[in-house]
């Protein structure tokens, strides 16, 4: 974070910051009670510090990715009773803002506590953001602190153009920030940290023929 608590009491106005802050926080926290409210199924938006950031169609080239890693991590999270996995619509509950990631994944444990009703998930143990000219601020800056601060142990953060995967992860259970693990192409395989056995070639991701084989090896 920016500004810590104790650098904040060490002004004399500390008193009126804090209240100036609780008044905003509050005045915040129903408007996001308004987003819930407004929010449908055919709308994907998220809020963010305070506002609303709709999402406008994304390209071709983005939602193929999103549903080649899908298809991958779905089947291989499936087959091994590993947890659960969504695309896009899931809406993600943090203390200040709700997201809705690429991709998600859940242990067990988490997705025990889901039923059909469950609207509001909590934090991830795996989220993948795809890279978008509208959304990479977001994705690298305060979804990359946000996604830390609450736990999730581990994101990656896909370009598309690039045909790049950038992995980052949690080191140990209290860690706050993400530390780099790797930066992955094509001809590369990545293996993930959250999710025990997932392991695929990078092309996989960005190819149908790679995809198919990738399939192949993790159900066979």
């Amino acid at each position: 974070m920016d500004i810590s608590a104790s650098e904040i009491l060490k002004s004399p106005g500390a008193v009126m910051v804090f209240e100036e802050m609780k008044t905003a926080l509050q005045d915040e926290a129903r408007r996001r009670a308004d987003f819930r409210e407004w929010l449908t199924e055919d709308v994907k938006a998220e809020f963010i510090n305070g506002e609303i950031f709709l999402h406008s169609p994304v390209k071709r080239g983005h939602y193929l990715v999103s549903d080649m890693l899908n298809n991958l991590l779905r089947n291989f999270v499936f087959l091994k009773k590993l947890g659960t996995t969504a695309v896009e619509k899931a809406l993600i509950a943090l203390t200040r803002n709700d997201y809705e990631p690429d991709i998600s994944f859940w242990s067990n444990e988490k997705a025990a506590t889901f039923d059909d009703h469950t609207m509001l998930h909590p934090a991830p143990d795996f989220v993948v953001e795809i890279l978008s000219p509208s959304t990479k601020h977001n994705d690298r800056k305060i979804k990359f602190e946000d996604y830390a601060l609450h736990g999730v142990r581990e994101y990656w953060i896909i370009d598309p153009e690039k045909q790049c995967v950038e992995q980052f992860a949690l080191m140990m259970p209290a860690d706050k920030t993400y530390l780099p693990y790797g930066k992955f192409f094509p001809g590369q395989d990545i293996k993930s940290i959250a999710i025990p056995g997932f392991e695929i070639p990078v092309a996989a991701i960005f190819d149908e023929k790679a995809n198919f084989e990738a399939l192949k090896t993790l159900l066979g």
